[in-house]
């Protein structure tokens, strides 16, 4: 699976805490599009999709949700719940997102911009694509 779990930069001192994402500094990718999803009903799941060459990294600034990444051959759930660990989804990833905390806010930067021709919404379609 080519997905990675990433420890981001946080800087803590007595007033809080401060995550740092910086291009060239340990991000994947340039990012070209940024987006959050809010105010979701926790048994309300997203996703449930593909992408043929955008990557992502997702990470959750507020509250908590379940990550499902499947490459077709096996699946994998991560917790995402603290500011400063994101994940890097890679291109042919069916994601689905679930188990939304109440004030959860998911924040995703992507690799370029809206391209609807680059989803894989069908889950057989993408099982076919992933191993063919």
């Amino acid at each position: 699976m080519h997905n990675e779990i990433m420890a981001l930069k946080k800087i803590t001192d007595p007033r809080g805490s401060l995550v740092v994402l910086e291009q060239g500094q340990g991000l994947p990718f340039a990012v070209k599009r940024c987006y959050f999803i809010y105010d979701t009903k926790g048994d309300a799941p997203r996703g449930f999709h593909a992408h043929k060459t955008l990557e992502q990294i997702l990470l959750c600034v507020a509250g908590g949700c379940d990550l499902t990444l499947d490459d077709g051959k096996s699946k994998t759930t991560i917790r995402l719940d603290d500011p400063a660990t994101a994940v890097h989804v890679g291109p042919m990833t069916w994601r689905e997102m679930s188990n939304f905390t109440p004030g959860c806010v998911l924040l995703a930067l992507a690799s370029d911009v809206y391209d609807e021709s680059d989803y894989i919404r069908d889950y057989g379609e993408f099982k076919k694509q992933v191993l063919s």
